[in-house]
């Protein structure tokens, strides 16, 4: 080797390359920075997370290329782990085993939700294939947003935690009906029907499954290691991280694994072998990634070509879910000023959306160029607005901590 290549190989070469360490720190530092002058002056922290992964991002800066983004993805996957897990445990399944009602209601606004943003779509032209898996995305209300507005407002009351339970009831059934429209896109696809039947088969039994076995197994370590908070923290972050890349491995649904699994978590511990573990920083963390990279992902190019149909889908979801809490939540004991403030709460779509739609793209290219369009204008709308409305209406209701109003 020559004095010239042995120098060479001390020095860094130009331009830097962006590592994955580099990267992950810009996005922490810069989301961070973004959130704080949003709750500076906006009072509302995530839609400054969103701006902020906008600005990043390839219709931005370019700083998180295409490239990039896809290196996150097992990072955001794992964000997404924990925020799901954590909505999870904020359902309490016997609770909604009393407040049938309640239940009833999330059933019903999911099915309702799906009906009407279905028609709207294939009213504007859009292939009824492609149009039920926009509609199956739509049905999601945003679990980040929910619990982080709840949390930065320390909120508690009838209002929040039945947002929080529609958004855990909505999520499932998202997940869930997105999953059986992927069998018809397989059909469309491969011709082959027992593959259409049987992959979405695998992947609600496996995800299931999976979950199940995972609470068990937390469930039995947090018996054994006893009730300290700080040891069941890295317990649960282990076996969430844990959870998510088996669940990649095995090509299961991440999302609707960790939801189930922080379900399940809390209707087994009858015990109560798990202390309340609270994420607290690390919580806040997975949230500055996942709307960092919501908003770095989201495509402008065709947004003023579907802003008409973003808005009447928009429209749509809001009317299904709004005709809905105001039909049936008065059975379960909420006033009508209740049921307004809880619809104007549902409002955030999930970031989720991105993360569906970029899957369903991934196993075919082709699929919904259009549609892609649209999702991704209705979650850009709902993002930078539906923080707002989350925050109006719990404040609104009463239920914000005093010490933070």
């Amino acid at each position: 080797m020559s004095q010239y290549s042995f120098a060479t190989n001390l020095f860094p070469s130009l331009p830097l390359p962006m590592s994955g360490s580099v990267l992950f720190g810009v996005v922490l530092v810069a989301g961070l920075l973004g959130g704080h002058l949003f709750r500076r002056f906006l009072k509302v922290p995530i839609t400054g997370f969103v701006v902020t992964g906008v600005l990043l991002g390839p219709i931005g800066l370019g700083l998180l290329t295409p490239a990039l983004l896809g290196k996150m993805r097992i990072v955001v996957d794992i964000c997404a782990g924990f925020i799901l897990f954590e909505l999870g445990r904020h359902v309490d399944v016997h609770w909604l085993r009393r407040e049938r009602w309640l239940l009833a209601t999330g059933g019903a606004e999911s099915t309702l939700s799906f009906l009407f943003i279905y028609f709207t779509l294939t009213w504007f032209g859009i292939e009824p294939l492609h149009a039920a898996i926009g509609a199956a995305i739509g049905v999601c209300t945003s679990p980040a947003v929910l619990l982080m507005v709840s949390r930065d407002l320390c909120a508690e009351g009838q209002v929040t935690e039945r947002a929080l339970s529609l958004a855990a009831i909505n999520s499932a059934c998202a997940l869930l009906l997105f999953t059986l429209s992927l069998s018809y896109l397989y059909l469309e696809h491969t011709a082959n029907i027992y593959i259409a039947v049987l992959h979405p088969i695998y992947l609600l039994a496996g995800s299931l499954g999976l979950s199940w076995a995972m609470s068990v197994a937390t469930l039995k370590l947090c018996r054994w290691l006893g009730r300290r908070e700080e040891v069941q923290f890295i317990l649960l972050a282990g076996m969430i991280v844990l959870t998510t890349g088996l669940a990649s491995q095995f090509k299961l649904s991440v999302l609707l694994t960790l939801l189930f699994l922080g379900m399940m978590i809390r209707d087994r511990d009858r015990k109560w072998v798990m202390t309340a573990v609270e994420f607290g920083p690390a919580g806040k963390l997975c949230f500055v990634v996942l709307f960092v990279y919501a908003g770095a992902t989201l495509m402008f190019s065709e947004f003023a070509s579907v802003l008409g149909i973003a808005a009447a889908y928009i429209a749509a979801r809001f009317a299904a879910k709004s005709l809905t809490v105001f039909a049936l939540s008065r059975f379960s004991g909420l006033n009508a000023r209740k049921s307004g403030l809880l619809c104007i709460s549902l409002l955030p779509m999930s970031g989720f959306a991105v993360v569906m739609v970029q899957s369903a793209a991934s196993l075919y290219p082709d699929f919904g160029t259009k549609l892609m369009g649209i999702v991704f204008a209705v979650v850009a709308i709902l993002d930078l607005v539906g923080p707002f409305a989350t925050q109006f209406s719990i404040k609104l209701a009463g239920e914000a901590s005093p010490a933070v109003n």
